[in-house]
């Protein structure tokens, strides 16, 4: 599924316009966005929690050439689903 068929969904179960389903699409992932960039997290009870992992520095191998590479740090989001989000799947 990919964005547009998400907001298509939402509009019939809400029976809202596309329009108005995507500014509430946007909206949650904005604020999701802006959560995570403060490094708190965003729990969402029965569908899962979003959080801020750091991973760090490491060495890895260009493929083409076997030669070592430095990666940088970084943060990264992570998803844990919650409970009942796992029992359905």
């Amino acid at each position: 599924m990919n964005k547009g068929e998400l907001i298509e969904k939402i509009a019939a179960d809400a029976a809202i316009t596309k329009k108005q389903a995507g500014a509430a699409l946007d909206s949650f992932t904005e604020a999701v966005a802006k959560t995570l960039k403060k490094g708190n997290k965003v729990t969402l009870v029965g569908f899962g929690t979003f959080s801020v992992s750091k991973r760090a520095a490491r060495n890895g191998r260009n493929p083409q050439t076997g030669a070592v590479i430095k990666i940088k740090a970084k943060k990264v989001a992570r998803f844990k689903a919650g409970k009942e989000l796992s029992g359905k799947i």
